[in-house]
């Protein structure tokens, strides 16, 4: 299976995983993340909607060698930061050959001369996005113009001196002590005090949800439901790894324990993509079991399905 992209920052031999994503090159992790869960569903075997059985194949193959690892490249600080640095590399080469630069896109064309350039940027990447993971074809077409309008963005804020980078994925790191002395010598004795650093906004569970949703990928469940179980160990409110956890229990037939999982993950997060995910997978097995089954089944009774 061919998984090769060409066009836009592609050209310039680097993997653009803005483009792979359908994301703009400005986006926070929150988002990224909440982007990665749509296309993974989307493209797993277990909930693809493609028609044909080779492009279910190929849906597959494309989440776990393509989509996968540029979620990756986001999920870890260094990883983050290192993309980074390259996005940044990338953007002065752009500029440096610029008069090479070939544009085929309609999109891009248009981003090249727009007056409100950056936001005629998100409306374009945002746009491709919404069909991005409809078809195979649409698939690769639509990575490639996103990279081209990466390819235009990057050329005109870097024109303007505004640099590129990727938003963090936690804040800043908290003053060493040696620092705080150096800031009270400097500081009226009648000062207001800094605020406490916020805290990081990645769990140490998300590292064990990583590695879970690969062995989820590859219908591991056993070993993603010990992964998660971990995870929980360190952070026991972690509602992605409650979600996690609901959904092998719903591909285990376990529907108690998914249900159990699911409410908990909810109860932290009521908009858990998973977790609704899971809940609506419960509520559609349900109803069908209710539907005149001479015998109400596992997920009827669960749901309180008249027992005969």
């Amino acid at each position: 299976m061919s998984f090769e992209m060409t066009k836009g920052l592609f050209k310039y031999d680097f993997t653009d995983q803005h483009a792979i994503l359908g994301i703009p090159l400005d986006a926070e992790f929150n988002d990224i993340r909440k982007r990665y869960m749509k296309i993974a569903r989307r493209l797993h075997s277990d909930t693809c909607s493609f028609e044909d059985q080779a492009d279910k194949d190929w849906a597959n193959q494309f989440l776990s060698k393509v989509v996968n690892p540029a979620y990756n490249k986001f999920s870890k600080e260094s990883d983050r930061k290192e993309y980074s640095l390259l996005l940044a590399a990338i953007a002065k080469r752009v500029v440096k050959e610029q008069a090479k630069m070939q544009i085929e896109s309609e999109a891009a064309k248009q981003l090249a001369t727009a007056k409100n350039w950056e936001e005629a940027y998100k409306i374009a990447v945002n746009k491709l996005a919404l069909k991005q993971y409809e078809s195979v074809k649409e698939t690769q077409e639509a990575i490639d113009r996103i990279s081209e309008l990466n390819m235009v963005y990057l050329l005109r804020k870097e024109r303007l001196g505004g640099g590129v980078g990727v938003p963090p994925i936690s804040p800043p790191k908290a003053v060493t002590p040696s620092t705080e002395k150096t800031a009270a010598a400097a500081t009226p004795a009648t000062a207001t005090p800094p605020p406490p650093p916020p805290k990081p906004e990645v769990s140490a569970a998300e590292a064990y949800c990583r590695r879970a949703q690969g062995f989820m990928d590859s219908k591991s469940y056993a070993k993603a439901i010990l992964e998660l179980k971990e995870g929980l160990k360190r952070d026991p409110k972690h509602s992605h790894a409650h979600a996690l956890l609901a959904m092998c229990y719903l591909e285990q037939n376990q529907a108690t324990m998914a249900k159990l999982e699911m409410n908990k993950a909810l109860a932290s997060n009521p908009e858990e993509p998973t977790a609704l995910e899971v809940k609506k997978k419960l509520e559609q097995v349900s109803a069908k079991a209710k539907k005149g089954d001479d015998k109400p089944g596992f997920f009827a009774s669960l749901f309180g399905g008249k027992k005969k």
